[in-house]
């Protein structure tokens, strides 16, 4: 199977030791491809001097809601000279959390809506970070949405009725290992028959979301983790893995703009 973890935070400090040899063994488990994630101005820089240091790793920047009531202007003009670099294929992780309200939600928002014109304005699709909003991503996304918006739901965790109307918006539902999970993952698992074939996409997240066949074994999550999301989605949807695995390689390539 030819992989491709479409959302990793290389850049995490537990990576700081072996990040050569996690990209080895992601390599021979066939994950050629990882997409770093930037989630402010410092990892954002960090991601992209991972790219440009390693064929296989591609690059976006943003700012992550958590970190929005430390955004500004010039915070976002420094991204906009760093999405110059073609190995940026993305901008985000952007969004809104209601959960843990690192940040105030008017600076969330503000934040959110500013880099989603950004974003739309270089042609860049949206990473996007939504938990617990109530059905406000949803709503300043509609708003601001027109014919040509991209992006993916990272880790999506909503329900059915919000996965529709992301399905209707025309992005892509990324899948984690929380699928694997037993307990946490049993609505997910339900709600991924509703899921197009070619609107999923795979992701690890890591180091966090190890999935449950490594639960046991490893604190760290790393891209080679993603064949297991890989094999049981590929389960559940009763797919061929080596079938869905292309049918999903292609969905990450289209979604990030790259030759499959």
């Amino acid at each position: 199977m030819k992989l491709f973890d479409s959302h990793c935070h290389l850049d995490d400090k537990s990576f700081g030791g072996d990040l050569d040899e996690v990209i080895k063994r992601a390599d021979t488990a066939g994950v050629t491809r990882l997409m770093t994630i930037g989630v402010n101005a410092k990892t954002s820089v960090r991601a992209v001097e991972l790219a440009e240091a390693h064929q296989e790793i591609y690059a976006s920047v943003g700012v992550h809601p958590h970190d929005a009531d430390n955004c500004s202007e010039s915070v976002i003009e420094d991204l906009i000279k760093l999405a110059d670099n073609p190995k940026v294929l993305a901008w985000g992780e952007i969004g809104l959390d209601f959960n843990r309200m690192y940040s105030p939600q008017k600076d969330q928002e503000k934040w959110f809506r500013k880099q989603f014109d950004v974003a739309g304005r270089l042609n860049l699709p949206m990473i996007f970070h939504e938990r617990d909003s109530n059905g406000r991503l949803l709503e300043m996304s509609k708003n601001h949405a027109d014919s040509n918006l991209k992006g993916v739901i990272h880790c999506f965790s909503g329900n059915h009725h919000e996965l529709e109307q992301y399905l209707d918006l025309g992005l892509y539902i990324g899948i984690t290992g929380i699928l694997t999970i037993k307990g946490r993952g049993s609505r997910l698992r339900e709600l991924v028959e509703f899921i197009p074939l070619d609107r999923l996409i795979v992701e690890t997240d890591a180091p966090y979301l190890v999935p449950a066949p490594e639960k046991n074994h490893y604190r760290r999550n790393e891209p080679t983790f993603v064949k297991s999301v890989m094999l049981k989605l590929a389960e559940i949807k009763k797919e061929k893995p080596e079938h869905l695995a292309e049918i999903v390689w292609q969905n990450t390539c289209r979604l990030y703009g790259l030759k499959a």
